[in-house]
């Protein structure tokens, strides 16, 4: 699982994805700060 870890002002959001691609996608439309991770 592909997980997208979003760090806001006051808030953290996490999206799941089966696939790096999609993540990769969600990553990109980030404009602040974020990671990709891969986790079994």
């Amino acid at each position: 699982m592909w997980v997208v870890t979003i760090f806001e002002k006051n808030t953290v959001r996490m999206f799941e994805f089966l696939s790096q691609k999609e993540a990769n996608k969600k990553l990109a439309s980030v404009k602040g700060s974020a990671i990709l991770s891969f986790t079994k």
